[in-house]
């Protein structure tokens, strides 16, 4: 199992995010539903806009994307070694 840095780091250099943005990580991969979904949307609203948040999660956030789109956040999906990473702007 690769480390939360990893994750992050492989992520962030298969999608387009700029090098000197803030990172902040959210690791859901022990969380049962619907806590990945609300924790990830409760963290958003705390963070600025120039910060880019990477989800860690063992499966597709597939009921997360429509929020995430109704909100306005762009994001792409990378699946990693053992880990589906969403990465949030």
């Amino acid at each position: 199992m690769a480390s939360k840095a990893e994750y992050t780091g492989t992520a962030l250099d298969a999608v387009d995010v700029p090098a000197d943005a803030a990172v902040e990580t959210l690791d859901v991969r022990d969380l049962g539903p619907p806590k990945p979904l609300t924790e990830t949307l409760e963290l958003l609203v705390e963070l600025d806009d120039e910060t880019v948040l990477v989800q860690i999660n063992d499966r597709t956030p597939q009921h997360l994307y429509p929020k995430l789109t109704d909100r306005g956040y762009e994001y792409e999906t990378v699946e990693v070694a053992d880990a589906v990473v969403t990465v949030i702007q």
